[in-house]
């Protein structure tokens, strides 16, 4: 696996060399074990500060495999199960007619409710009792199970709030205890950042691209709806203490080694730690539904909480891969067939662009084809 090492390690310094990226980490898990633990370029352009292994990097919906994981580790241990009406645990959800979607319809994005409200503010988003009464008294854009469509923000509240009443704790402090601290990642692996730890994230910075991308798009595009313009991922965001502070798990901050080793906890054993049971891994790996994306208007297919497929491939011919990409070009997920697990954080937030993930990830499977 040496091998592989020094071949992730030569594409992340070529990535940074010739400009296209300013900070990197890779790692990769296989049966259990770090076998790549690779880094590149600098965390702060501004202090020259290295990447290092432990760097956490702000890396967007890459949170919400983690978000999903919280879910199955709960659902391992019984608080809840998928069919459970949400409103069975949150009862002010059940308003508008939405008393029957339940942690199934949220984990596949097929809830119905994705959007948001036009004038949400960054310190909206930061003010989780504020955000969960929005979803509450919203009403769904189609009959919850019926069709799948991004919910880009709205995921985060929904199983958050799900895991606080069943738990009676915050997802962040959930996260800590049940997955992030047994495994040993629990400085490395965050929804909200405690401010001591600010200091040590990569700061992200904005990718040049047209300043005028989204402005073709019509004002009523669905995507402005569940991610009005003002809140939309950026570098900018990235880098405001009152996000990256505040619990808003639709997104994470994480390191690639640990993002990767939850995922290899997920498909066995990782130094005594498995965090589900192999016949659930089954279920939530699989494709659950599948169909045109109600939001971004793409073919798209869904396991329970992960995205089914290793991005830049065919989901059909790459089907027992499962994870999440994040807008700016991160990515964690795994491969049951192989027993592998990859993720790769960076700090030049492009949100059109996964080609660094879909390149490492390319020499990692086929090293991996070649063991």
């Amino acid at each position: 696996m040496s091998d592989m090492q020094k071949k992730v390690q030569e594409a992340l310094d070529g990535l940074v060399e010739s400009g296209a990226e300013l900070g990197l980490q890779a790692a990769v898990y296989v049966d259990g074990e770090l076998v790549v633990d690779a880094v590149a370029g600098v965390a702060d352009a501004a202090e020259d500060r290295a990447v290092t292994s432990d760097t956490p990097f702000y890396s967007a919906s890459t949170g919400k495999g983690v978000t999903a994981t919280v879910v199955h580790v709960l659902v391992e241990r019984g608080l809840f199960g998928y069919d459970t009406p949400i409103a069975e645990l949150w009862p002010e959800f059940a308003a508008n007619g939405k008393a029957g979607i339940t942690v199934r319809h949220a984990l596949t994005h097929s809830a119905g409710v994705p959007g948001m409200p036009s004038d949400v503010t960054h310190g909206d988003l930061a003010d989780w009792d504020k955000m969960c009464a929005e979803l509450a008294a919203s009403e769904p854009w189609w009959e919850p199970g019926a069709e799948t469509g991004y919910h880009a923000f709205t995921y985060g509240w929904l199983l958050g709030e799900t895991v606080r009443r069943a738990t009676g704790k915050p997802i962040s402090q959930v996260l800590r205890e049940e997955v992030a601290g047994p495994l040993g990642v629990a400085d490395e692996l965050y929804f909200g950042v405690p401010e001591a730890a600010l200091g040590r994230l990569a700061r992200l910075e904005d990718a040049p691209m047209d300043p005028n991308a989204f402005g073709s798009f019509p004002a009523d595009l669905p995507l402005f709806k569940a991610s009005p313009p003002q809140v939309m991922p950026s570098a900018d965001y990235a880098n405001r203490a009152e996000i990256l502070t505040a619990d808003i798990p639709a997104g994470g901050t994480m390191s690639a080694r640990a993002v990767a080793r939850m995922y290899a906890a997920l498909l066995g054993e990782v130094d005594g730690v498995r965090l589900i049971s192999e016949e659930r891994l089954r279920e939530v790996s699989s494709v659950a539904i599948e169909g045109v994306d109600q939001v971004f208007g793409m073919p798209t297919a869904w396991g329970l909480g992960y995205s089914i497929g290793r991005p830049g491939t065919d989901p059909k011919e790459t089907g027992h891969v499962f994870g999440a990409v994040g807008m700016g070009g991160s990515a964690g997920y795994a491969d049951t067939n192989a027993k592998v697990t990859f993720a790769l954080t960076k700090n030049r937030f492009n949100p059109a662009d996964a080609s660094a993930v879909e390149q490492v990830g390319a020499i990692v499977a086929e090293a991996v084809a070649a063991r």
